[in-house]
């Protein structure tokens, strides 16, 4: 196969969109929401990889956290990986990883990107859905159920563990 040859079968791959957010949590466990002015609901700090740039998705969040909300913090365990299927938009892989809880001190330091968010809030695990639309609603609570757990990262497709992983037979 020539370079040309291996050029035009990769420009004819699928494409997929990849995102990263970082999981901030308070001591009472409450999660860290920002409303963006450009979508209808709220999201965990975090946005689109870079990959043209080489960036992980570690990177990613880390670098989304710094911009959205002005907190430089190195991500802790990944949490949750969850394959988006898309209708007008490629599928997206969205990952999730463990901010830690935040200090006051902290909380006081937010300073948001005012050019894409509106408002910052903390979300009790009850009012999840009030706030996140979708799929994202049901990853941050496999999210927040894989911290408690302890057991590692968890697999989801639109949120939601694969079919394959709540059979009867465990197959």
């Amino acid at each position: 196969m020539t370079t040309s040859d291996y050029a035009t079968y990769i420009a004819s791959l699928p494409r997929i969109l990849a995102g990263a957010a970082a999981l901030f949590r308070d001591g009472e466990g409450r999660v860290l929401l920002v409303e963006p002015n450009y979508r209808e609901g709220w999201a965990l700090p975090g946005g689109t990889i870079e990959s043209d740039t080489g960036e992980t998705p570690r990177q990613a969040a880390r670098r989304e956290t710094l911009e959205e909300i002005g907190l430089d913090l190195e991500p802790g365990a990944l949490l949750a990986i969850d394959w988006v299927p898309g209708e007008a938009r490629p599928p997206i892989a969205a990952y999730v990883y463990d901010g830690g809880v935040l200090t006051d001190a902290q909380f006081k330091a937010i300073r948001l990107q005012e050019d894409e968010l509106v408002s910052w809030r903390l979300v009790s695990r009850e009012e999840m859905h009030e706030y996140l639309l979708g799929s994202l609603g049901h990853r941050v609570l496999s999210a927040l159920d894989a911290l408690k757990s302890g057991a590692g990262a968890v697999e989801l497709e639109n949120g939601l563990p694969p079919a394959w992983n709540s059979s009867p037979s465990g197959i």
